[in-house]
């Protein structure tokens, strides 16, 4: 690396650092850092683009360059393992680009921003967003396709609606989202539940439930699914569509995060019966800005006018603005060089953690080996809950998920953690494993130390 240049960079980050050089203010032209630094042009503009690139700082056109508002000197980072975190990966969002699209946003839309816009989300975006949804098997369009205020919204105004089967429960797998089952909670909607394993479901189970139990619809999340990773085969797709069918029970498929499929040939459930049985629900919140809050739904033509009621009865429409901004960045062609990136990031990510979880954790545990995505589960040793685990860890600034909020009251585990590698840097990853393994075997040796001492007084 140059010298000159890298003094630069080592300048202003020092000078951030110190508190000298503040979040939001403009940074001296290139003209003036040449000059101070006695280097050419070029040198500075070299500088400033690896600044760019990292996040520091970011450049306006015809005005100069300005620190980011939410820099943070990296020295001054808390040494926390955080595998309980879900967002997406912070050093690989698209802020600089992201921010070009909502400036040009707001030129584009600024009639829109101060009216009310269609309730079932521009159409302009939906244009793009099938377009989008093609790359994931699912065809569609946009008069079937609804924006949303993220994908919570969609999943809570499905709980609630009637369903053209004319039906009243709900099936979903066990364990699953959290944010599902406390939405069947609080409508006070019957809730039966099926087991998922990393070896999928029973299909003969599924047959017997769809056959015996009122149900409205099956929640199922196809794709490396939350808590364990688990995703299914095309096969078992298939066929659980076929048993939808046969029994008249609608699908409501949470695919937010099968962009993340390092599988080209694994299919949505939705496009094993595309002309209305599968209702398709894909959320951005974890591939790109959770802030965004925007997600899509794919519903069949006979629930779109009961479900833009329940919309508008939610909050009318959702923003323009994000609306506007992401419309933009589809259309520039930037997210297939952004999803490129997060694909092979989450799956490196992956990839070491069961890598450390095979070496280290002890006998008598086990874990989910997921291809990618953001979840992994490990299954506790008998004597050991995930409640200690998770208090234990804790102390020691090591974050992890108890995931017994994520089964329904019959089918409550406590011995499973949920492990998300989104957040964590690829540096930690082997080392919160090892104090994991070293938790568990703590606690393991304690209960089994306390249980030999109770059977020695008989």
């Amino acid at each position: 690396m140059d010298a000159k240049y890298a003094g630069i960079m080592g300048e202003i980050k020092k000078q951030l650092a110190n508190g000298s050089l503040l979040a939001g203010s403009k940074l001296p032209s290139v003209r003036q850092m040449s000059e101070w630094f006695a280097c050419s042009k070029n040198t500075v503009i070299k500088a400033y683009s690896e600044l760019e690139k990292e996040h520091i700082i970011y450049s306006v056109p015809k005005s100069g360059y300005y620190v980011v508002n939410q820099f943070q000197n990296p020295e001054n980072k808390s040494h926390a393992i955080d595998f309980l975190s879900a967002g997406p990966d912070k050093s690989v969002m698209p802020y600089i680009e992201f921010q070009h699209c909502m400036n040009q946003a707001i030129d584009t839309y600024k009639e829109e921003l101060f009216t009310y816009s269609d309730q079932q989300g521009l159409y302009s975006l939906r244009v793009q967003l099938v377009k989008y949804l093609q790359n994931l098997q699912v065809f569609t369009d946009p008069e079937r396709l609804f924006v949303v205020s993220g994908s919570q919204q969609a999943l809570n105004l499905l709980v609630s609606m009637p369903f053209p089967n004319g039906k009243n429960h709900i099936l979903i797998e066990q364990p699953t989202y959290f944010g599902f089952i406390e939405s069947a909670t609080l409508h006070q909607v019957k809730t039966f539940g099926i087991d998922v394993t990393m070896e999928g479901i029973d299909l003969e189970r599924l047959e017997y439930i769809f056959r015996n139990n009122d149900i409205k619809f099956f929640y199922i999340v196809p794709r490396f699914q939350n808590p364990l990773g688990h995703s299914y085969t095309n096969h078992e797709k298939k066929k659980i569509v076929e048993l939808a069918e046969k029994y008249d029970v609608y699908i409501v498929e949470d695919d937010f995060l099968g962009d993340l499929d390092p599988n080209a040939k694994s299919d949505p459930l939705f496009s094993y019966n595309p002309s209305g049985r599968v209702i398709y629900v894909k959320s951005f919140s974890k591939i790109f800005l959770p802030g965004l809050r925007i997600a899509l739904v794919v519903l069949p033509k006979l629930m779109i006018n009961h479900f833009l009621r329940y919309k508008f009865s939610a909050d009318f429409n959702s923003p323009v603005l994000s609306q506007g901004a992401l419309e933009i960045y589809l259309k520039s062609g930037m997210l297939d060089g952004h999803m490129k990136r997060i694909k092979e990031l989450y799956q490196k990510k992956m990839k070491l953690l069961q890598e450390a979880c095979e070496l280290l954790l002890p006998v008598g545990t086990q874990f989910s080996k997921p291809a990618s995505g953001f979840y992994l589960s490990v299954f506790l040793p008998e004597r050991v809950t995930a409640k200690q685990v998770v208090s234990v860890l804790r102390e020691k600034e090591i974050y992890v998920d108890d995931a017994s909020r994520m089964f329904l009251p019959e089918y409550k585990k406590d011995n499973l953690v949920r492990l998300c590698i989104s957040q964590v840097n690829e540096s930690q990853i082997q080392p919160g494993v090892e104090q994991l393994a070293r938790c568990i075997a703590s606690i393991d040796s304690r209960k089994n130390h306390l249980a030999s001492n109770s059977l020695l007084r008989f």
